[in-house]
């Protein structure tokens, strides 16, 4: 699975397109007649953004090549897109313009010793770096301790997106399985773009796409969506039902990898049984270590 870039172009469009509605735009007399599909017609974008019918067409057939900014901003206001979609259309214009093998870059696998001695620093929150296929590559103790079930799965590197949709045990430990779903294809769709024919992202899309007819439907659906804040319900093995809230932060000096960090309201269940876990966890370690001192299990990598 490669990006087709003109059918990344015209689905993204006409996707955006089927969504609204005249009356949502403000153009409720506009067009007439019975329509046989939803959404907005082509000659309603065009309006809204200020373009002939004829460009538009041309946009919406999968062809950015060569289009200004101005127009760009025109068509992301005519199909009210979201920052996150907004980003994603001038990706897919930057594509259509410099090819995939520009835009390719590696991604990273590991964090630098800095990063992990950060990690490890903090303690009383957990706290992981992923890069933006979803691969955890580096967490603190409570970060692995939250997400245990993803860790004790056989798959190699963790993954986010393939815990999600692969594990069965995923389906207890987010509640809100398919709104975490959905934000998990939203997500991938978006680095599919950014960062086109990156071989572990392509697999990782090509394995899910075969083993989970879910991933194929939202896949189809185009939606795009980059992670910085917000909030993740959790029912964990050990502590119960969590309500957390997450921030995301972009690791400047290691660009395609992205921190993230957890935190329960103060006084709430969640922050005791997030306290808890943090107890469970060091409690784990310290057997851990008695038992490979002792020589009964082996050293973790």
């Amino acid at each position: 699975m490669g990006i087709d870039v003109r059918n990344e172009i015209r689905d993204f469009l006409s996707s955006r397109r089927a969504r609204l509605t005249p009356d949502e735009v403000g153009m409720p007399s506009f067009g007439g007649g019975v329509r046989r599909v939803p959404g907005l017609r082509r000659h309603e974008v065009a309006m809204l953004a200020g373009v002939s019918v004829d460009y538009y067409t041309r946009l919406e057939r999968g062809s950015l090549k060569g289009v200004s900014d101005s127009v760009l901003e025109g068509l992301a206001g005519a199909l009210q897109l979201d920052e996150d979609e907004r980003v994603h259309l001038f990706d897919l214009a930057r594509l259509a313009n410099a090819g995939v093998k520009v835009m390719h870059r590696n991604v990273p696998t590991r964090v630098r010793p800095g990063v992990q001695r950060l990690l490890d620093a903090i303690t009383g929150a957990p706290a992981w770096v992923r890069n933006e296929r979803g691969d955890v590559v580096a967490t603190n103790e409570l970060g692995r301790a939250l997400y245990a079930p993803m860790f004790a799965g056989p798959g190699r590197p963790v993954n986010t997106a393939r815990f999600t949709f692969l594990d069965p045990a995923a389906r207890d430990f987010f509640p809100d399985w398919a709104a975490t779903a959905r934000e998990a294809v939203a997500v991938l769709r978006a680095a599919a773009v950014a960062n086109p024919c990156e071989p572990g992202l392509v697999t990782l899309v090509g394995e899910l796409s075969t083993r989970s007819e879910e991933f194929r439907g939202w896949w189809a659906a185009h939606d795009v969506r980059v992670h910085r804040r917000g909030g993740k319900r959790i029912t964990h093995p050990i502590v119960g039902e969590l309500q957390l809230d997450f921030e995301a932060l972009e690791l400047v000096a290691d660009p395609g990898l992205t921190m993230f960090t957890y935190s329960a309201e103060p006084g709430s269940e969640s922050e005791r049984s997030l306290a808890l876990l943090g107890t469970w966890a060091a409690t784990e370690r310290s057997e851990r270590l008695a038992a490979v001192r002792a020589g009964e299990v082996e050293q973790d990598d």
